[in-house]
This record gives structure tokens, sequence and C-alpha cells, in this order.
């Protein structure tokens, strides 16, 4: 016998809660179910304003705020899976507010603009170069 029986053999329903970290995994916020545990229990990741354990359930309704790299998502759940699926069926089971959506978008065009003026160098600095370099630090030095 195993230990999880579903009540009906022919029954696919969905569950009625799920584990956070499992959820997170699911909806493909993280790659693996071991980043989303860790992501859960190193804050990143938010229920209702509380930070969760990695085995809290997950239900239709939660408002959950992750944390992943520069970007940050307020979602609520709308579905409840514990199985990773296509990332179609992953976006059905959350909506992210429009707010989060709009910030999240204005954080990344900023970081692309920051980035967009440097240029790597395409080769090591020469000798004269290197005494500009060290110069520049002398004078931030006074």
């Amino acid at each position: 016998m195993t230990a999880r029986q579903p009540s009906d053999a022919g029954s696919t329903a969905a569950p009625a809660t799920v584990r956070l970290d499992l959820w997170l995994w699911a909806a493909r916020f993280f790659k693996t179910r071991s980043i989303a545990r860790q992501a859960v229990d190193n804050g990143k990741v938010a229920v209702g304003g509380d930070r969760p354990k990695p085995s809290r359930a997950v239900r239709v309704g939660d408002v959950l705020r992750v944390e992943r790299g520069e970007e940050t998502f307020e979602v609520e759940v709308t579905g409840l899976s514990d199985s990773r699926g296509p990332a179609s069926v992953a976006r059905t089971l959350y909506s992210e507010s429009e707010a989060s959506r709009m910030a999240r978008e204005a954080k990344l065009a900023q970081l692309r603009a920051e980035r967009a003026g440097y240029q790597a160098p395409e080769s090591r600095p020469d000798k004269r170069a290197r005494r500009l370099i060290r110069a520049l630090g002398d004078i931030d030095a006074i």
C-alpha cells in the first residue's frame, strides 16, 4: 500500500491544498523544488505578508510575494497543482497583479538602460592606460 491513496481511483481532481515549495516549482517560479525550498527558507517568499515555512499549505486565493533575482512578483493563487507541467498550464495557476507587472517591467527597463552605456574593453589595458587608471585612483583618495 502507498502512503498517498486517492479517495476515488479514477478521480484526477485538484487537491484542496499543496505545499508551498511544491506549488512554486509547479508554477515554474523556480527550476527545482529544492531551490524553491531554499528561497522560502531565505525569506524570498511571503504569503499574505508573513514569512512561511516550505511545508505551508497553499490555497486558492492566497497572495504571494516571490523575489527571484532582480524580479519581484506579487501573485494570487488561482489554481493548485502538485506536478510540473508545461509553461502554458503553469501560467493558469496564478494571476499577477497589474501593479506588480508594471513595477517589474519598469525595473527591468531601468536595468537594461544602465547596462546599455557600458561597453567592456576589447583587451587588457596597456602600460600607459594602467598608469592613467592608477592616477585616477590616486585623485579619488585625496
